[in-house]
């Protein structure tokens, strides 16, 4: 079953154009892993999927329908579509609990009892349930970032987007984000990943996709991508890469 599918996607800002004529689509339960270089488009097409940049031309579609049109259908999609961030986006005046009730309240309407239930849920899954009381000033990168995962999935989102989730942490936070990330691959949920981890891209993703200067230049199974590239544009950068 398609959950998002893109077709002919362009994306400029003035005379830049930074998405030229994509075309993907998404299977339930697939992980797709985005790279390629700074400046290849990944986290703008990312960006575009969850409505925060404006398209240029061309069509998205979740399930059947286009997504777009009036803030509250929007505001739907997002629920159904939720979004990890590089640098968190929490809320520094809430607590770890009241930043992973907030969505769940105000958008799905859910009591307060409902989403109290959901957010300690998820702060478990995640390891964050004895730092339910603290504010985001008081943690580590990684552990920010695991609430921000848990805050996504107190919405209980069909398709996640993480728009490369570890690269504002410390290397030694880097490890305990990416675990929490192959233990929702493991569980079936369906994900987007922009990452500069390749050996994270290679182990988890179901479909790799490499992107240079805005076009998706190659996309396959990563046991074929990382093994056997056929564009000589990935094997250039994956040399630099596993090498580097």
């Amino acid at each position: 079953m398609t959950m998002i599918n893109v077709q002919h996607l362009r994306k400029t800002f003035g005379t830049h154009e930074v998405l030229k004529d994509i075309d993907f689509s998404i299977d339930k339960g697939e992980v797709v892993c985005i790279i390629g270089s700074s400046g290849s488009g990944k986290s703008t097409l990312l960006r575009c999927l969850n409505l925060l940049e404006i398209r240029t031309s061309g069509s998205i579609f979740f399930g059947e329908e286009e997504i777009g049109g009036s803030q509250k259908r929007i505001n739907e999609y997002r629920a159904k579509v939720g979004m990890v961030f590089q640098s968190f986006n929490l809320f520094n005046n809430m607590t770890v609990l009241e930043n992973c009730m907030a969505g769940s309240r105000k958008v799905l309407k859910r009591s307060k009892d409902e989403a109290h239930a959901i957010s300690i849920k998820y702060l478990k899954k995640v390891g964050m349930a004895p730092y339910i009381n603290a504010k985001p000033a008081q943690l580590s990168g990684g552990q920010k970032q695991r609430v921000a995962i848990a805050r996504a999935l107190t919405m209980e989102p069909q398709v996640l987007l993480f728009d490369e989730p570890t690269s504002a942490l410390d290397p030694e936070m880097v490890g305990e984000v990416l675990s929490v990330i192959k233990e929702l691959a493991k569980e079936g949920l369906t994900m987007i990943i922009v990452t500069h981890e390749m050996a994270f891209a290679r182990d988890v993703s179901t479909r790799t996709i490499f992107m240079d200067q805005g076009v998706i230049a190659e996309s396959d199974k990563p046991e074929r991508l990382f093994t056997a590239p056929r564009n000589p544009r990935t094997k250039e950068f994956l040399s630099r890469f596993m090498n580097g």
